[in-house]
Order: C-alpha cells, then sequence, then structure tokens
C-alpha cells in the first residue's frame, strides 16, 4: 500500500477564488490556509481550484497544535516580502502574446498577457523562497551558498527581458549588473 504525504504548514499554495497563500494546519480532508486577500480559509483537499505550489514539511499525520505554531513561525519569516499584488503594466492590461511559427500554415499560439505575466511572477517568487532556502541551509557551507546565490543572480539577468510588463520598477528582476 502506497503511503500519501500530506502538504504540512509552511506550504505556499495557490487557489482560483481566494489567490496565493500558506498552510497553517492540517485536518483529515482539508488544509487551514492564510491567503493573502481573504485570511484564513478551510480548504478541501480534493478542491480543483487548490494547486500546492511549494510543499513544505510534508507528513502522512495530522498536526499538532505546537507543531502549527511553529510553522507560523516559520512561514512569517519566509514570507516576510511576499505580502505585495504584483500589478502588470497599464499597456499590457487586457493585452495577448502572440507566438507566430516561421511556417505559416501552422497556427500562432495566442496567451493573455495576464496570464504569461502570472507565471513570471511566480517563476520570481520561486527564486526568491529559492534563495531563502539555500540561505539557511544547515548542511551547505558558506562557498556553496555563495555560488548558489551567484547562480541565481545570473539567472535574474536572464529574465530582465520580462521587466518591460511590471507596471513599477520596483518589481524589476535585477541581475549582476542591476542595483
Amino acid at each position: 500500500m502506497e503511503v500519501e504525504l500530506t502538504a504540512g504548514p509552511g506550504s505556499r499554495v495557490q487557489h482560483a477564488r481566494y489567490g496565493p497563500g500558506v498552510i497553517i494546519g492540517v485536518k483529515y480532508a482539508q488544509y487551514v490556509v492564510t491567503f493573502i486577500n481573504s485570511g484564513i480559509e478551510e480548504i478541501d483537499k480534493t478542491d480543483p481550484l487548490f494547486e500546492v505550489l511549494y510543499a513544505e514539511n510534508q507528513t502522512t499525520e495530522l498536526e499538532t497544535t505546537s507543531d502549527v505554531e511553529k510553522s507560523l513561525l516559520k512561514i512569517l519569516r519566509l514570507w516576510g516580502g511576499f505580502s505585495e499584488i504584483v500589478p502588470i503594466g497599464d499597456r499590457w492590461s487586457k493585452g495577448t502574446l502572440i507566438l507566430q511559427p516561421a511556417d505559416t500554415t501552422l497556427k500562432p499560439k495566442e496567451i493573455p498577457l495576464e496570464a504569461f505575466f502570472h507565471k513570471i511572477v511566480m517563476v520570481r517568487d520561486r527564486l526568491r523562497v529559492l534563495e531563502q532556502q539555500i540561505n539557511s541551509h544547515k548542511l551547505l557551507s558558506d562557498d556553496d551558498k555563495v555560488n548558489m546565490q551567484q547562480y541565481i543572480t545570473r539567472i535574474y539577468g536572464s529574465l530582465t527581458t520580462f521587466n518591460v510588463l511590471f507596471r513599477d520598477k520596483e518589481h524589476w528582476f535585477t541581475g549582476e549588473k542591476g542595483e
């Protein structure tokens, strides 16, 4: 019999109705989630509108109150800078990204810019979580951490092309030459 792991407190999630959030508690059939925009909600584990983006503290057991309290403190440390909503540039609002193949007999692919922008912001947020995980990792040496940080900085530099989509410059990707 295969044991199914349950995402635990600290896991980052996305819900189509409530937006981004973090699991703060686990029940038998529901997750207790604190959402950035709507507060605390209980979400059924099988809800099709619900997605676990980054699983943390996976377990086969339910959480105790003390585990939830510990996880909440960890969430507050990890999510210090993730409470903002990143707006797309006004000129791109309701726009469409069109991918046109060189072969004109093939149909182009159209993607709503808001959906594409959301994916770019998710990549940025996941890179930030990766940075935090690297910085707090107990088994990595300082040299290893610096080398990984430099690689992440180069990834940010590769993503600067997408800065044109952001409304505010403060949300831009910056690489090694950025401020």
